[in-house]
């Protein structure tokens, strides 16, 4: 993460997005509402509002939705997806969405101003195409982004229209789609399941209140287990059944998901800047399950999921912000406070390769199942693609419509790429038309994360408001779409 932040911004002053403002607008929200909300948000703070959202007792519950909820039939109808109600402001959506796109400040880590032909190896980009529709919205889950600095929520921005300025030192990887029925996503110190067929929330992982790791870390490089508690999780990953998180701390947390206590938790540095960055599970190229976490300390390190024991540590020249394994557990994406990216030898860390041609520093990679193509998204409002097999340039080059790209992510099929900006904006590429048809999802407010489901079927996409926070679904487009009208 950008180190200038760090130094002037303490532990105690990171605050929550959905927690940081609340102003109670009776033609908005009701008081009960608001009450019910407060309770919910001092019982997951406490440790003690764990379980489900709605009732476990209640044998009789049928998928339903709360009145906050947005279904396709009621989108289709003329609600907006997100339930904001246009109707009762004083200007029209398309309105508010122009005052937007022009007070939005991106921010620049290099030196302004970036190049006035920056964009002129960008794609020309049909964005027309439809290839996922919205399904369902709910606000039974409320995603939550840490950042440095306070924000003010979108209802505030919709009333005041005052300049929205990107959130700097937030990471987008918060959401996980284990399956079409099963997402994972950070609600304040939670980590939540949400099963989009039942429509149920259900806490698994609570990190305010103190946690302990139950298993005996004997490397030589690991770090000495700890009891940690009110763990600020900065990023997350979920795989094989292990869930992973880190902290703003240097924390690292691994829980089975199908088992009550912590597996691994613990400190992975004691540097003051100790930000974890990233975090995945992958698979070595001998087939054992792997670790790895990405940190503020310019180290990336590899953690065997046996014992969690650190078997690997590997230096970089700044501090990375992200990295990304390839498919076939050879290659690590190294990306962080550059304008360069490297790819590096799994299993050694040395660098066999750097990608040149983004303009600031990055956040973001993903690779695609067949293992060629690296996506890489920038504070330079980009995202490019990397043939790995040909790094003198990159072969493409996708532009952002208002800010940073902060989160990238192929389907298991390698048809489609989404890549997500700080806020409002969602863009999927379809991989088979050359990058260049894209369907644009347009929302209000700051993105959390994005992430397809294994199948390809779904698309979650998690948004961050202390009003208008929500999990939103979009559905595959298919050839047999009129099959959804008898439904």
């Amino acid at each position: 993460m950008i180190t200038e932040y760090m130094d002037h911004f303490n532990n105690d002053e990171l605050e929550y997005i959905d927690d940081y403002y609340h102003y109670r607008i009776v033609e908005f929200i009701s008081s009960d509402d608001d009450d019910d909300d407060d309770d919910d948000d001092d019982a997951h703070e406490e440790g003690g509002g764990g379980g489900s959202t709605l009732s476990d007792d209640d044998d009789d519950f049928e998928p339903t939705h709360s009145k906050n909820d947005t279904t396709a039939l009621e989108a289709r109808n003329g609600k907006d997806i997100q339930g904001i109600p246009w109707e009762m402001l004083t200007f029209t959506r398309d309105n508010y969405r122009q005052t937007r796109l022009k007070q939005y400040k991106n921010f620049q880590n290099f030196p302004p101003p970036y190049p006035q032909d920056r964009y002129k190896e960008c794609h020309e980009i049909d964005n027309g195409a439809n290839f996922y529709d919205f399904h369902f919205n709910t606000r039974l889950v409320r995603p939550s982004i840490v950042h440095f600095q306070a924000t003010i929520c979108l209802l505030f921005q919709l009333l005041s229209a005052g300049d929205f300025y990107e959130q700097q030192a937030a990471l987008r990887n918060l959401l996980w789609a284990t399956s079409k029925h099963d997402v994972y996503l950070m609600q304040n110190y939670s980590l939540m399941h949400w099963s989009s067929l039942l429509r149920r929330g259900t806490e698994v992982l609570n990190v305010a209140k103190p946690i302990t790791s139950t298993l005996k870390c004997p490397g030589l490089l690991s770090p000495s287990t700890q009891t940690l508690s009110r763990v600020q999780i900065s990023t997350m990953a979920v795989k094989e059944n292990l869930m992973v998180a880190g902290g703003f701390q240097g924390e690292l947390v691994c829980k089975y998901i199908n088992q009550p206590e912590i597996a691994f938790c613990a400190k992975v540095t004691t540097d003051e800047n100790a930000i974890t960055n990233a975090v995945d599970v992958f698979c070595s190229p001998n087939g054992a399950m792997r670790v790895i976490a990405a940190n503020n300390d310019a180290k990336v390190r590899v953690f065997d999921t046996e014992h969690f024991s650190c078997i690997n540590q590997f230096t970089f020249d700044w501090s990375v912000n992200n990295i990304s394994v390839s498919p076939d557990g050879k290659l690590l994406a190294v990306l962080g406070d550059s304008d360069e990216c490297l790819l590096a030898d799994s299993h050694s860390g040395k660098v066999t390769g750097t990608l040149k041609g983004h303009l600031d520093y990055s956040f973001a990679s993903a690779w695609h199942p067949g293992g060629h193509i690296l996506a890489t998204g920038n504070q330079d409002t980009t995202c490019r693609l990397w043939d790995i097999r040909n790094l003198s340039q990159s072969m493409a080059v996708l532009k952002g419509r208002m800010g940073a790209i902060r989160a990238v992510n192929f389907t298991t099929d390698g048809r489609f790429l989404a890549i997500a900006e700080p806020a409002d904006f969602v863009h999927v590429f379809d991989t088979g038309s050359g990058y260049v048809k894209c369907q644009d999802i347009d929302l209000f407010g700051e993105i959390a994360g994005i992430s397809f489901s294994p199948d390809t079927e779904a698309l979650f996409v998690s948004v961050a408001d202390r009003t208008y926070g929500s999990l939103l679904e979009f559905t595959r487009r298919r050839c047999h779409q009129y099959l959804d009208s008898l439904l």
